[in-house]
């Protein structure tokens, strides 16, 4: 336990600025998508992009363009949210059949091309865990792009595996910020859909 501390100690003296500013706009993120708040795209578009290069810059080349596909759905997230349905944002709402099995499509299908890249060309020695939790996080950043409920659920349980993975590999300070993002996600779901439930009440007819 002594030497975990330590390390979490080390980690918080080497952190750059640069990084600083990255992790404080992914909870900003986070906090922004838990209250249904548009602004969470542009704010984690600038994250994303100060973390691509924080990667490159590290080596961590497959890291990086997964934060690549981040940004690509936080773009389409941002133009889906504004521009559906005119001028008028997208209402919060539950998975139907066809987005449930695009889901589970986004899931099996990214974590295998995921493992087999892993596998045949990283160095990797938890391609199995590491590709499951990215895949997991692409359905849910896709569900999240569309507004449902659903998404908590999947970045949930990419974050449920993210946390071992992060202590495993020694990093104990991505480990706790990704422990925070696991609460946040949780509240975040009960509160889209109290948000849901609202708004449908609203909408239906009073009758006499």
């Amino acid at each position: 336990m002594h030497n975990w501390i330590k390390l979490f100690e080390e980690q918080l003296q080497q952190t750059t600025l640069l990084e600083w500013l990255a992790v404080i706009l992914g909870v900003a993120e986070v906090l922004l998508a838990r209250v249904n708040n548009v602004w969470l795209y542009p704010t984690g578009i600038a994250g994303t992009l100060i973390g691509i290069y924080l990667l490159l810059i590290a080596g961590l080349y497959a890291e990086s363009a997964l934060n690549v596909y981040y940004l690509v759905m936080s773009v389409y997230g941002w133009v889906f949210w504004l521009s559906k349905s005119g001028k008028q944002e997208v209402k919060i709402s539950w998975c139907n059949k066809r987005e449930w099995i695009i889901t589970v499509a986004i899931v099996f299908v990214g974590w295998i091309i995921l493992y087999v890249l892993l596998k045949e060309f990283t160095t990797s020695n938890v391609p199995f865990w590491d590709s499951f939790a990215s895949a997991t996080a692409w359905a849910g950043m896709w569900l999240l792009a569309r507004r449902k409920i659903e998404n908590w659920v999947l970045l949930n349980i990419s974050n449920l595996v993210a946390i071992p993975l992060l202590f495993y590999k020694k990093l104990p300070m991505l480990a706790l910020l990704t422990l925070f993002l696991f609460v946040i996600a949780f509240w975040g779901y009960f509160e889209w859909a109290g948000i849901y439930k609202k708004e449908n009440q609203e909408t239906e007819p009073v009758l006499s």
